[in-house]
Formats: C-alpha cells, structure tokens, sequence
C-alpha cells in the first residue's frame, strides 16, 4: 500500500480577525498535500477567501501558523514562496492592454534571476502551460478581445508558468458559462493527477466540487463544520443547516454520482447579505 504523501501546506488552528475586531475565521486545520485537489465551500461571510489569502501568505493569521513544505510560510522570503505558491485571485484583470502570451510570461517573474526580459526557456514553459490549459491558439490575441472562459484559462496558464508546488484559486468559475466551468475543472483536476502539485479551490458549485475535488472543507460563519471526501462532506443534510435551504438530491446519469438541486430557503430572506470574505 503507498504511503500517503506528508502535507506541502499545513493550516494548524489558524484564526483571523480584522483589527480589533473579534476573530471571524476559528481554529482552523487544513492539510494539503500533493495531488490532492481540495475544495473550500461554504455560504458567503463564510470566511472562504480571506482563508486562502491566509494560504497564500498575503495576510498572516492572528494565532496559529501556516506552513509551507514543513517551515512557517510567513518565514520564508517572498521570492521562493511566489516561486512555488500561485494565487488566482477573484475576477483577476481582463483590460491589460497586451497579448494573452504575455500575461503567462509574467508567471515566470519569481524566477528571473537577471535582467527583465524572458529567456528561451521562460518561452518553453509559457507554451507548456498553454498547451496544458488548451490556450495555445489564444497567443497571440490581446487579453481585451478574449471571452471571459478564455481569459480565466490565460490567467490559470500563468499561474502554472510559475510551476508551482500548490495553486490557490478563488471562485476561478465564477460567472461563467457550463462548458468552462467543466473545462476549468477538468484542468484543475489533471493537474493534480500525477501527484506533482496540490490545489486548493473556492467554489460556490457544490456538484463540481462533488465531482472533481478529491477533499472538501466546509465552512460556516469563519468555523470548519466538516472536511474529509466530496461524499461525506457534501451530504443534504449538513448542508441544509449551513446553507438554509432545502436540497433535492438526484443521480446524475453515466455513473457521474449525485447532483444536488436547491429547491426552497428555509428561512425568510429578510437578513442582509453577509457579503463574501
């Protein structure tokens, strides 16, 4: 039996507040190892975005500690982490006034040791990630004229021109149509296939996250209510309570599992939106 893999990032009772105020994300413990591909889901104000930004070292937790490949993150120089850590963030720029090839070169920056302009084997890479993300006909079009699906896949292929051990990717599906959806799924989930990188994503969409992820935290109100399999965390009944609604729950046809349907809230909408974190 393999021995499974020790953890590249460890989350270990982090907790997080803004200024003075009292801590919104609680005690939480995340192992990411590689090839794995973990989903963060939850309801918004759940504490899903500022617990990657946590992640990628861009704010540091007011107790605990998050490590990167067994030492403290906030310890080690920013350079080799934007070398090994990649952060997608929500809605990352679409009105660059430059090439799609361009913004995957800039994934190459952390590793430039000398001089500004990119070497051949920057090239190299930029056009595997390319190929890795079905991008390569996209090259050469400036990032103004792609689609918004096309423009996500850009930004994913520069992230992995970084040729990172971990990608954190924050809604990267958000507001985009189901064959991209699918498409930036699929690529996520190759990629941690051969047990070479390890990916964290925030996603709204329970059923790809049931079907791509290999793990699921779930978070309420900045509190881990479960972590573990797509199937033991995304079951309708510790849903219903996080989210407040009531769950449908159908097979999917071709053996692809369960698909989830929201049918009905289960409280008045009434309370204001506690906004996304």
């Amino acid at each position: 039996m393999t021995e499974p893999s020790p953890p590249i990032l460890r989350a270990a009772g982090i907790t997080f507040g803004f200024g003075r105020g009292p801590d919104f994300l609680r005690s939480i413990q995340l192992d990411v190892a590689p090839g794995q591909c973990w989903g963060i889901i939850g309801p918004n104000g759940a504490g899903k975005s500022t617990l990657l930004r946590l992640l990628a070292g861009l704010i540091a937790p007011r107790s605990g500690n998050v490590h990167f490949d067994g030492a403290p993150l906030g310890e080690q120089p920013l350079r080799s982490r934007a070398r090994r850590i990649a952060f997608l963030p929500q809605g990352p720029p679409r009105d660059l006034p430059i090439l799609a090839r361009e913004v995957v070169l800039m994934g190459r920056y952390p590793h430039r040791r000398l001089g500004l302009f990119e070497s051949a084997a920057d090239y190299a890479i930029a056009d595997r990630a390319m190929a890795t993300t079905h991008t390569t006909d996209l090259a050469d079009r400036p990032l103004l004229a792609l689609s918004g699906g096309e423009a996500q896949r850009i930004h994913i292929a520069a992230c992995l021109a970084q040729e990172p051990a971990v990608m954190l990717l924050d809604e990267p599906t958000a507001s985009l149509d189901l064959y991209h959806q699918l498409s930036i799924f699929t690529i996520l989930r190759h990629l941690t296939d051969g047990g070479r990188i390890a990916v964290v994503v925030v996603t709204h969409d329970l059923n790809l996250a049931a079907r791509f992820c290999t793990h699921v935290l779930l978070l309420d109100e900045g509190v881990a209510v479960a972590s573990g399999g797509p199937a033991e965390v995304i079951r309708p009944e510790r849903l219903e309570a996080v989210y407040e609604v009531r769950l449908s729950v159908a097979e999917a046809a071709g053996g692809l599992g369960r698909w989830i349907v929201a049918v009905e809230p289960r409280r008045e909408n009434t309370a204001p939106d506690r906004g996304p974190r």
